[in-house]
């Protein structure tokens, strides 16, 4: 690891006055080597340092976005929530109004990892970390992600890859709390150095690699997400995150699903049923949605529903194995939210 620069910032403005790249535009050159001009944002950094561990990535400069007041809060608004980019997945998964109105975000939130990294990660860091495809993570791999020819996941190992939208690319979105986070119809606020702030759903910030092969996301050199919200949702409205891995651990998922149903009277009025672990964006099921919407729950309509959750997938040579691992844990979800 080189040698860098550190740089604790008063307030946002500053902070993205002076941050030329983020991660996500920080990666290796067209040569294949680390880029060394960019100064990079960091919160808990755990994404940040495996990145610089790993030689993918060598700023001459780190901006921590810790010492900036006010980035850490959960607050209500209107019904919903502003959380702040900085709240460490450990608080999000134990606060009371998250857990009382939003149980799938804190169940994804207290799933990711282990204790010890919930309690440094942050959720702004969560849903901006890098792919964890281990040919992007490899030196010795120039893919098609970093700049490349070739994705090598669709010849080679790809148990863990996607089996939706893998056009150009088959990584997964790494983020468990953006699979709940989109079930909410979640946004950002983002800030830029001039201070001007724009607002984007989660849904549309995150990017396909038909729409940009090289980056998973919307942000531009010097923003700053500097909130998280969730827009208000009725109080019939109950929600579940259920995960598979391979072991019982604190491994990456193989699949997690998100689900979040309006229900009144047996009756669904509105569905969200979101895989992560899918796709390499948050893959939302409208066809399982559209089944169960202005429905009457049943066991049968559940079943129904789950294997709709699947259409269009297109497994590559090692992971099929995922399609009825997800269909159980859409129909088990679903089961879970009515009995919320």
């Amino acid at each position: 690891m080189k040698q860098f620069d550190w740089m604790t910032p008063d307030d946002v403005a500053h902070a993205a006055r002076a941050a030329t790249a983020t991660v996500a535009t920080a990666m290796l050159s067209r040569s294949g080597q680390p880029t060394t001009d960019a100064a990079v944002l960091k919160a808990g950094g755990i994404d940040l340092l495996d990145l610089m561990k790993e030689d993918l990535l060598s700023p001459h400069r780190l901006i921590n976005l810790l010492s900036i007041p006010g980035l850490d809060r959960i607050e209500p608004q209107g019904g919903g929530l502003r959380i702040g980019p900085t709240v460490t997945l450990a608080q999000l998964a134990a606060h009371e109004a998250v857990r009382a109105r939003f149980r799938a975000l804190a169940d994804a939130a207290g799933a990711s990892a282990s204790p010890q990294i919930r309690h440094l990660a942050t959720l702004g860091g969560n849903l901006l970390q890098r792919p964890r495809c281990w040919y992007f993570r490899s030196h010795a791999h120039h893919c098609a992600r970093k700049g490349g020819d070739t994705c090598f996941a669709f010849a080679g190992e790809n148990q863990y890859h996607a089996i939706f939208g893998h056009r150009g690319c088959a990584i997964v979105h790494p983020s468990t709390c953006a699979t709940a986070l989109v079930a909410f119809g979640g946004a950002l606020e983002i800030t830029g150095p001039t201070g001007a702030r724009r607002e984007v759903s989660l849904e549309a910030f995150f990017r396909l690699p038909e729409t940009d092969l090289q980056r998973e996301n919307d942000l531009l050199p010097g923003e700053i997400v500097t909130a998280i919200r969730i827009p208000a949702h009725p109080h019939t409205t109950r929600s579940i995150h259920l995960k598979q891995g391979e072991t019982d651990s604190f491994d990456w998922p193989i699949a997690e699903v998100a689900v979040a149903l309006d229900l009144a009277d047996g009756v669904c009025r509105r569905a969200s049923v979101v895989l992560g672990a899918a796709a390499p964006v948050p893959h939302r099921a409208v066809q399982a949605e559209a089944a169960l919407a202005g429905r009457a729950i049943n066991e049968a309509l559940l079943r129904t529903a789950a294997r709709a959750a699947l259409e269009g997938a297109a497994p590559l040579s090692r992971n099929a194995y995922k399609l009825p691992i997800f269909e159980a844990l859409v129909r088990r979800a679903m089961r879970a939210a009515m009995e919320a």
